[in-house]
């Protein structure tokens, strides 16, 4: 009887429970079908006055205006094993010239600052911005230090930035994007770019959340909250703010642009500049992207296809519960919680209305999880009814005509026009394979909103009533690989002139050199003081999509009796061990040609992996390897070295590349002696010719070693 009794008030108990859990959520519902009606009435009505009364903005259009100056500032905290991916596709995309890109780096972060000095002498338009004190405090601090550094470049070089674009580190531009902000500045204070996930597979579900959560709020609920209340938030990335913007915010918080006090500045700031008065808008502008899609059903494997799609940027979010939950934490914490305390309620009643819909989530992302665990329950006793282990319980709450089940089916059926709209702007930007998917994320995306919302509230408790600072929480970030960039190749001219690292007239006359002596480009701009060594072998590295090296004089010598003495003279490259698959690792100048890299294969007996290096440094590593004093030590203190004498010949025109690597196939020093003597013997060259071009070689040798060694 104690046993009825309990199950039958514990039921009651439920019921009381889920009255209180389903008016919670037919509010939030309220809200939400609020928000679907002004999109879809706003967009009717503007295809029938708007669409039908002026022709829609086209590409040629953002062309057409003139370039202004712009800045591109990229905070950047650990950020080494994506930021140089990050740079060098921007660099390659962008239909723009006129631009210039800080990186905001800590003075704690060896790796990082690496990665982006090596990026710098690529790009001549890329700065490095140094935080003076160790990592990591805050995005908005470093982001400070950007913005302090693009004034100083104002000042230094006597212009102004018409915008200021914020990115971050994972992010994949669009060629378009610069053009887009160019046309609206200075008309616009702040333009923000939608924001998509790149295309996750089926299986990844915590990622998919992303996906179809950034697909229908950037279609619709920023649509929305521009139109309502004129207040767009920034996205923290693909931001432009104008020079008047910025000076604006700098002017209201202590000299600082960014609100170091937030965890979520991007938010922050766009709510003070719409309380300052100043114009934003959020960019809805369809352009076509090149996208690799799986295909999930017919066994055709990945495909190019042409999507249509606001211009937007694209990036990977987490993958994995853990990291997806925290990054939410933390934008629960400074969307939800901390402009409740910030921002308060400040502006219109729109936009009160915005702040109060934002910080709802601070209860609904519970009350959803909480659902689903009274419907188990239910679930539960139901089973109970119809197998006649449990029958006594009260008068039911919802019986069948009574208000509460009314506002169950209402509930449902708001439920289902969530998971429509869900489906239908998933749809739109991946696929109506993802558009299906869409609806059991839905579940998932709720448990990592309930595990974020219940961590936001546990650490701004304890900073509320234990005094404990908030800290910002790092998420680690991937860039997506050559494959899913879809890269177009360039010239080595064309590139080298994309990073600015020559300008039109060096490239015109090299080429014409080129012409009439047929030496490599890189070596004719490097010879005439055009270009430095490390920026073409980057453009190489960077072309052939292999990786950087850096010869030591122990790295050489520490694999030096593992190739036959001959073999870096017939093939021009350093062996350098194996890697961590075992396979092994070659230093080359340039990539070895397809019957090279055959002979390689054989004697290797599977195919080596390349490292581009400098020129200097494998003619270093060669005398090295045969026993010539070696000038190692100076290369590393940016002291030039020797070219070797088949270089020489090559560059002052006395003998075609191609013929000294073909003589080079046979070439055997414990046979044949020095080079020199066998390409005289050879009958390629007279002995006065090899002569004179060595006299130079000693003179160089001399020369370099009268060199003093900076201390």
């Amino acid at each position: 009887m104690a046993w009825t009794l309990f199950t039958a008030n514990y039921y009651a108990a439920l019921e009381i429970m889920a009255a209180v859990v389903a008016v919670l959520i037919f509010i939030s519902s309220v809200d939400d079908l609020f928000i679907d009606l002004w999109y879809w009435t706003r967009r009717v009505f503007r295809s029938l006055t708007v669409g039908r009364k002026y022709a829609p903005m086209t590409a040629e259009q953002l062309r057409e205006k003139g370039e202004q100056q712009l800045a591109i500032m990229v905070p950047a905290w650990l950020e080494y094993d994506v930021i140089a991916a990050m740079v060098e596709n921007m660099v390659e995309v962008l239909e723009y010239r006129n631009y210039v890109v800080f990186v905001g780096t800590y003075v704690n972060d060896a790796k990082t600052i690496e990665e982006v000095e090596r990026m710098q002498k690529r790009y001549k338009q890329l700065h490095r911005v140094e935080v003076p004190h160790a990592g990591p405090t805050c995005k908005a601090d470093c982001l400070n230090w950007v913005v302090e550094a693009i004034f100083a470049y104002e000042e230094a070089h006597g212009m102004e930035f018409a915008g200021i674009v914020l990115h971050d580190s994972e992010d994949v531009l669009h060629p378009l994007e610069l053009k887009f902000f160019n046309y609206l500045l200075p008309r616009k204070d702040m333009i923000q770019l939608p924001v998509a996930s790149l295309e996750r597979e089926w299986y990844e579900l915590v990622a998919g959340t992303y996906m179809d959560e950034f697909a229908e709020s950037h279609a619709k609920d920023m649509v929305v909250r521009e139109s309502v209340a004129g207040v767009v938030p920034s996205a923290g990335v693909g931001t432009c703010f104008s020079r008047r913007a910025l000076q604006a915010l700098v002017g209201s918080t202590r000299n600082k642009p960014f609100n170091t006090d937030s965890l979520t500045e991007d938010y922050d700031v766009g709510n003070r500049l719409g309380q300052l008065g100043m114009q934003a808008i959020f960019g809805v502008f369809p352009v076509n992207f090149r996208v690799a899609r799986t295909s999930w059903f017919g066994g055709k494997g990945k495909r190019e296809v042409l999507v249509n799609m606001p211009l937007s940027v694209r990036e990977f979010f987490p993958d994995t519960f853990r990291q997806a939950y925290r990054q939410k934490a933390r934008w629960v914490l400074g969307i939800g919680l901390q402009s409740w305390e910030q921002i308060a309620w400040q502006g219109s009643l729109a936009a009160r209305y915005l702040l109060l819909r934002d910080r709802k989530s601070t209860v609904t992302a519970l009350v959803n999880v909480f659902a689903y665990l009274l419907v188990v329950q239910f679930l539960v006793f139901h089973i109970g009814i119809l197998t006649g282990w449990w029958s006594v319980f009260y008068p039911s709450l919802f019986a069948e005509n009574s208000g509460w089940r009314v506002l169950i089916y209402l509930n449902a059926i708001t439920l289902i026009i969530r998971c429509g709209h869900r489906i239908y702007f998933t749809t739109t930007l991946y696929g109506w394979e993802h558009g299906l998917m869409s609806v059991p994320r839905m579940v998932v995306s709720n448990f990592v909103n309930f595990m974020a919302v219940a961590r936001a509230w546990r650490l701004y408790l304890s900073y509320l009533f234990r005094g404990k600072a908030l800290a910002w929480d790092k998420t680690m970030h991937d860039f997506p690989t050559g494959g899913q960039l879809l890269r177009r190749r360039q010239r080595l001219g064309e590139l080298l002139q994309s990073w600015k690292a020559v300008d039109e007239s060096m490239l015109s006359r090299a080429l014409t050199e080129q012409a009439t002596t047929e030496m490599p480009l890189g070596q004719i701009l490097i010879s005439n003081g055009w270009l430095d060594e490390d920026t073409l072998a980057e453009a190489i590295a960077y072309q052939a999509g292999l990786t950087r090296a850096r010869l030591t004089k122990e790295l050489v010598m520490d694999n030096a009796g593992a190739t036959p003495k001959d073999f870096g003279t017939r093939f021009r490259a350093v062996y350098l061990g194996l890697d961590a698959s075992e396979k092994p690792v070659l230093a080359v100048a340039t990539p070895v040609s397809e019957e090279t890299m055959a002979e390689l294969v054989e004697i290797f007996g599977t195919e080596p992996q390349q490292r581009i290096v400098r020129e200097s440094e494998l003619a270093i590593a060669l005398r090295l390897l045969r026993g010539v004093d070696d000038s190692f030590s100076k290369l590393e203190r940016g002291v030039a070295g020797v070219p070797l004498l088949g270089d020489m010949l090559v560059e002052q025109g006395l003998l075609k590349r191609n013929v000294f690597e073909g003589a080079m196939q046979n070439y055997r020093p414990e046979r044949h002696g020095r080079v020199g003597d066998y390409l005289v013997d050879q009958g390629i060259l007279l002995r006065e010719v090899i002569e004179r071009v060595v006299d130079q070689q000693r003179l160089m040798h001399a020369e370099l070693a009268r060199v003093e060694l900076p201390e």
